[in-house]
């Protein structure tokens, strides 16, 4: 398997577990609305568990975006330019992207050890933060991967034939 078919691959798990996780609290979220319109009981809670699975839905689909390449790109300016233009323009771009991904991951991984440290928990359930934030580090950090690898690689971007 060549490393960007790894990558591939990894960043469709990545996708696979947000879209799970999504699913799951979705159906957590149902359940606390049906039970609060008809027998006014809810889940305590819910609102603690969508946060927190939100966030490390949204960090395991940044990998899967990023080998996609499909991340907002605002080409007002570069629309017109030539091809080679726009490539050295979308690998500086995947070159700071990556950058940004690494501190990203980094700094998350800091708050997680911090959170580990301190025990901090959310407040109606007392779930530990530190969870969330470990969650998150590795798929930012395969992004930041993925990112470099297209930054220094020859294989074409979308607009070339991809």
């Amino acid at each position: 398997m060549t490393p960007l078919k790894l990558l591939s691959f990894l960043a469709q798990v990545c996708a696979v577990l947000a879209g799970l996780l999504l699913t799951a609290i979705t159906l957590v979220t149902c359940l606390s609305l049906i039970g609060r319109n008809t027998t006014g009981q809810t889940l305590v809670g819910d609102y603690e568990l969508t946060a927190v699975v939100a966030g490390a839905a949204v960090a395991l689909f940044m990998p899967w975006c990023q080998i996609q390449r499909e991340h907002i790109i605002v080409d007002f300016f570069t629309a017109r330019m030539p091809a080679g233009v726009n490539a050295m323009l979308d690998r500086f771009g995947a070159l700071v992207l990556g950058v940004v991904m690494g501190l990203l991951a980094w700094r998350t991984g800091i708050g997680a050890l911090s959170a580990h440290s301190t025990q901090t928990t959310t407040m109606m359930l007392g779930f530990p933060e530190w969870i969330a934030y470990t969650a998150m580090v590795p798929p930012l950090a395969l992004t930041a991967v993925i990112a470099l690898v297209q930054s220094f690689s020859s294989v074409p971007t979308q607009e070339q034939g991809q």
